[in-house]
């Protein structure tokens, strides 16, 4: 039986690699145990079911894994596919062998609403026991690549499915844990079910170029090694041919056939030390002519999955350039396994993550950060996707500390990457000691400094260039979290600006808009404005469902609703702004403003051109299609328009008093009044004046800046309710002349 005769090799790699009998004992125990359970079960292949485990041990034991992983491969189908209880297994084996077994356990006992749910949840599983014990997810890797060599059983329907996940998902993972040779198998296996005609068509002409190939790199081979040996040099010197889906995406990259690729093959140097990697480098450099810019050292500077070598590409002979690695026998080592190289024979679950000293894989920390911010298992597989397997940029601190991130970061991903406190506190950042944009792109190598500020300042504008998901669900929480009521206020203005007020508010009457918020998840109506203010949705997304309730009038038979019921207004404003002569305008409630500062036009749907100021909130979410250039006419007609103001002053009798006083001295009419406690010594004085013009408004603050005990003064964009905790309400004021509350 072919399973007996691969089990005795098993034996045989665990004598010579000198493991304790008990040990071994244990090891036949379990093969035994599993070969018992899994009696009269088989394969699709129509092989006794045990065959599969006893090939997933093997890999493992080439792979040098420690005796309780070995065990666990042998028994890592028994809790699904038996009647066997965790319990007895933990009798036989001990825990650690049992929790092993549940990490890799398919979920195919659990429920789900749809077969993407389940494999989305499957993974998230996966991930997290990873990020607890490294060993799950090379025993996970194992049992996928024996799999994957016999997936020619499977029906071609699945093995595409089962090669686009290994694809996705498995082989980057073997990557990312630096399991350099599990990796190319893995991709090549894939390409083979993928898209068998380019992995044939590649294997055709590696196979009929191998000779030539062979010539060229065994003639460098000589003079290498003839030259290593006049300095004394003991090496080992390989020629390796590039795996197939290596060569394949490189033809895809480039855009070019297979004979335009001139490093197929490469030739691999490995010595015993590190100082003597440099020494055979500038060897090779003086007898070979180096290329430029295809140096690379990842001995200075690792790769993110521990990998370690010099890379060179020299001209070798006939004029084709030759790619050169030079490693440590160490190093080879840990490219081929990755971090089953790192910890082999090691006991005692040193293999754990958390363990600092052994541990050097700092995305597993993101893998648990991931999973404690992300409820859904198909944000959370498609955030590890996207943050942990792209390629990657080094970037270093100020400090010399290095970060590894996406393609495409920027210092904003950085700031975010440092601490979720530090990204909220940035306003600038240094990239090599010169001021950078916070959108720039970060190249490998950058020295990044992030400026930040004592207060808490993140923009929401960052969501349209930070890379990281990490970095966007931080901001989206931070605005979630602390700005609730502008968020309201801006996504409430913003949907009314495109499906205009009246229909707004009627939608609003009728219970439309709630029930739009619970079909997208939303518990309330006000939930779903925060969510357009802060980014989490989009204005067009919601009109899209309003349709479902609601068929809105045409644009031309709202322009002369809206024509009909404001004609009156707009012909006693007609010649107040330059630009908007003849057209329907109103002045934007979300800013009020006020002749003589900078304004911009917005078209609206409904209610013609919406009048903001140039800094409004509400700007940055408005195409720029939409926005048209006006300003405040000369000779414009005098009237009065509201503004907000908020004063912090010290708690003091008569302080509203003094502040009445200025106003009424400077003519102003104030049209509400409300204040506020902050703390037992400080407070609040909001206002809502009537203003001609921003020079009033300049005065007044100016006025009211010269009481003694105020400490700042400040124009609001719109009114504010203070309903945090730490304010109290203290007392309102209403000015008993005024009788049409304009706000």
């Amino acid at each position: 039986m072919t399973y007996q005769k691969t089990f005795d090799e098993i034996i045989e790699e665990l004598n010579k690699q000198k493991r304790p009998k008990e040990d071994i004992e244990q090891i036949k125990l379990a093969y035994e145990w599993a070969k018992k359970l899994h009696e009269g079960q088989f394969r699709v292949s129509q092989e006794p079911y045990i065959i599969h485990p006893v090939e997933v041990a093997k890999i493992l034991v080439d792979l040098k894994l420690d005796k309780d992983t070995i065990i666990a491969a042998f028994l890592h189908d028994v809790l699904e596919d038996t009647n066997t209880t965790a319990q007895e297994m933990q009798d036989k084996f001990g825990i650690d062998v049992v929790n092993l077994v549940t990490g890799v356990t398919k979920l195919s006992k659990y429920q789900f609403k749809s077969k993407e749910e389940r494999q989305a949840e499957n993974f998230r599983r996966m991930f997290i026991a990873m990020a607890q014990d490294i060993r799950i997810v090379i025993l996970k890797l194992a049992d996928r690549l024996h799999n994957m060599r016999t997936l020619s059983y499977m029906a071609a329907s699945k093995q595409k499915k089962i090669a686009q996940e290994t694809i996705d998902i498995f082989a980057p993972l073997a990557n990312r844990l630096g399991m350099g040779k599990i990796k190319a198998e893995l991709e090549d296996l894939s390409l083979r079910y993928l898209n068998p005609e380019k992995y044939y068509e590649i294997a055709k002409l590696v196979a009929e170029t191998k000779s030539m190939r062979d010539d060229t790199v065994n003639s460098l081979i000589e003079k290498i090694k003839s030259e290593l040996e006049k300095h004394k040099l003991k090496v080992t010197i390989k020629g390796r041919a590039k795996h197939y889906y290596s060569i394949y995406n490189k033809m895809k990259r480039l855009n070019v056939s297979f004979d335009q690729l001139y490093d197929i093959t490469a030739v691999r140097v490995i010595v015993d030390t590190e100082a003597e990697c440099y020494q055979v480098l500038g060897i090779i450099h003086q007898i070979f002519k180096p290329i430029p810019g295809r140096f690379k050292d990842y001995i200075a500077m690792p790769k993110g999955n521990m990998y370690r070598s010099l890379h060179t590409s020299v001209i070798g002979s006939k004029n084709k350039p030759v790619e050169i690695q030079i490693r440590t026998h160490k190093m080879h080592e840990i490219a081929e396994y990755g971090i089953a190289a790192h910890w082999k024979y090691k006991e005692s679950g040193v293999t754990k993550a958390s363990n600092k000293q052994d541990m050097q894989f700092s995305w597993m920390r993101k893998v648990m950060e991931f999973d404690r911010e992300t409820t859904d298992a198909r944000d959370f597989v498609e955030s590890v996707k996207l943050d942990l397997f792209n390629d990657q940029v080094f970037v270093f601190t100020p400090n010399g500390d290095v970060f590894d991130l996406p393609q495409n970061s920027t210092p904003v991903d950085f700031a975010y990457r440092i601490h979720t406190e530090v990204g909220h506190r940035t306003v600038g950042a240094l990239i090599n000691g010169r001021i950078a944009q916070l959108d720039t792109k970060l190249k490998n190598g950058d020295i990044v400094e992030i400026l930040t500020s004592k207060q808490f300042a993140p923009k929401i504008d960052w969501l349209n260039f930070v890379v990281t998901k990490n970095a966007g669900t931080k901001i989206r929480q931070w605005f979630k979290k602390f700005n609730r009521e502008d968020n309201i206020t801006l996504g409430k203005t913003n949907l009314e600006l495109e499906i205009g007020k009246n229909p707004f508010e009627e939608l609003l009457k009728a219970g439309i808009i709630d029930k739009v918020a619970r079909e997208m998840n939303y518990k309330s109506s006000q939930d779903l404005f925060a969510g357009l203010g802060y980014g989490e949705t989009t204005v067009h997304k919601v009109i899209n469902v309003i349709k479902k309730y609601d068929a809105p009038k045409t644009n031309e038979q709202l322009a002369f609703e809206q024509n009909q019921a404001n004609g009156k207004k707009t012909k006693n404003k007609k010649n107040d702004i330059v630009g908007l002569e003849g057209l329907l305008w109103s002045l934007a409630k979300c800013c009020s403003p006020i002749p003589g500062e900078p304004i911009v036009g917005v078209v609206t749907k409904s209610k013609g051109v919406s009048v903001h100021r140039l800094d409004c909130k509400c700007l940055g979410n408005i195409e720029p299609e939409r926005m048209i250039d006006i300003n405040w006419s000369d000779d414009i007609s005098k009237g009065k328009y509201l503004a907000h103001i908020r004063i912090e002053c010290q708690d003091r009798v008569g302080i509203l008093r003094d502040v009445l006083m200025k106003t009424g001295d400077l003519g102003i009419n104030i049209i509400y009044s409300n204040t506020y406690l902050k703390g037992r010594k400080f407070g609040i004085i909001d206002l809502g004046i009537e203003l001609d013009s921003i020079e009033t408004l300049k005065k007044i603050i100016l006025a009211i800046q010269s009481i003694n005990d105020v400490f700042s003064v400040r124009r609001l964009q719109q009114k504010e309710n203070l309903n945090q905790p730490k304010y109290s309400k203290k007392k309102k004021y209403k000015n008993v002349q005024n009788k049409e509350n304009t706000d």
